[in-house]
């Protein structure tokens, strides 16, 4: 059936338990793309993966982060109906060997990365209670589980020509794929009208936890004439480490929770620089709208963040290295605003042209 002939469909997006409770990147991707997939005139729910779903109601199934390989298997054994992934794939090694502190690094990093995240699986149902509804994953363990959901599924839309590459070279995937970026809200973000920057001010924003890496951000900036503000929630496994970062911050750093988006767009709008300083990112949504605010964005070289921001467009950072991370934002911050990634992001990275594109595929597997 071709795009335009296509009629409504009711679509399911299905993800993690705590995508409300934990909001991350993947809590606006999914959400702005429903938001704008009705708009086009499908039928969005969205669900977390321990709510009841009413499978026959649904023509398909979509699913985020295929990190969490238990919560999706447990669903797709429910019905035969197409379902589509969208992987959200991390590959933290680097990380788990470098990073990760406690007893969580020395037995993360005495594992391979599938039989870590069999491990860190098990501890969330421990710790915070997170159901494992699938059998299949506790006995086959975590690649099987992953080969499994690949078999099955219709297609993959990975968000980057990246992140597919190393989908295919870790678990051999060759199956119906197509790349379906990450967005920005243009009616929310924007450039900013009569708002003068602040040359020291210096934003992070997302959940505080050690992939982020705002404690080596805090360390870099010390002493130094930037204001610090870090805007995000700690992630419930990440207590710890967000009480380091309360600690190790000097009198330039500031703490702000959770932001509405007006709000967010204000600090966008006055800041020089965003960083976004990770041991891995697939995107990074923060830095797509703090540039497509005029920010001047440091991001990390770990990742898929190059298929997003060219190098001569961004300055890059090495998480591991304050002084790589404090001299990409002295540089930013000197620099005037970057109006070339700025236009980049208003045409090719906008969320109307995600539901778009995510239409059009739907309607070619279909």
């Amino acid at each position: 059936m071709h795009p335009t002939e296509q009629k409504p469909l009711k679509i399911a997006f299905i993800s993690r338990s705590t995508l409300y409770s934990s909001p991350g990147g993947d809590t606006i991707q999914i959400g702005k793309t429903a938001e704008c997939l009705r708009k086009i005139g499908h039928d969005v729910a969205i669900f977390t993966t321990d709510a009841p779903i009413p499978y026959v109601q649904f023509d398909l199934f979509h699913y985020f982060n295929l990190t969490r390989p238990a919560d999706i298997l447990f669903h797709i054994a429910q019905t035969k109906k197409p379902f589509f992934v969208s992987p959200i794939f991390l590959d933290l090694r680097e990380f788990e060997q470098k990073a990760r502190k406690g007893w969580a690094g020395l037995i993360t990093r005495s594992l391979s990365p599938a039989a870590a995240e069999y491990v860190k699986c098990i501890a969330r149902r421990l710790k915070n209670g997170e159901r494992i509804r699938s059998w299949y994953y506790l006995l086959n363990g975590h690649t099987a589980s992953v080969r499994k959901i690949l078999s099955e599924c219709t297609a993959l839309f990975p968000n980057s020509a990246s992140e597919l590459s190393r989908l295919k070279a870790v678990f051999d995937y060759t199956g119906a794929a197509d790349i379906v970026p990450c967005g920005v809200d243009a009616s929310v973000f924007g450039s900013p009208s009569g708002v003068e920057r602040d040359a020291n001010l210096v934003l992070c924003v997302g959940r505080i936890e050690a992939r982020k890496n705002q404690l080596s951000l805090i360390h870099a900036l010390r002493n130094t004439a930037f204001e610090l503000v870090i805007i995000g929630k700690p992630s419930p496994n990440h207590r710890a480490y967000f009480e380091s970062c309360r600690k190790a911050a000097g009198k330039n750093v500031q703490f702000i929770d959770n932001i509405d988006h007006e709000e967010l767009v204000s600090y966008y709008h006055r800041a020089a620089v965003h960083v976004l300083p990770s041991w891995f990112e697939t995107v990074g949504l923060t830095s797509l709208e703090a540039a497509y605010c005029g920010c001047n964005i440091v991001v990390t070289d770990k990742g898929d963040v190059s298929d997003y921001f060219p190098e001569h467009m961004a300055w890059y950072c090495d998480p591991a290295d304050t002084d790589s991370i404090r001299a990409a934002v002295c540089k930013a911050a000197a620099a005037p605003p970057g109006e070339a990634l700025r236009e980049r992001i208003a045409e090719n990275y906008s969320w109307s042209r995600v539901a778009a594109m995510m239409n059009m595929f739907y309607a070619k597997y279909l």
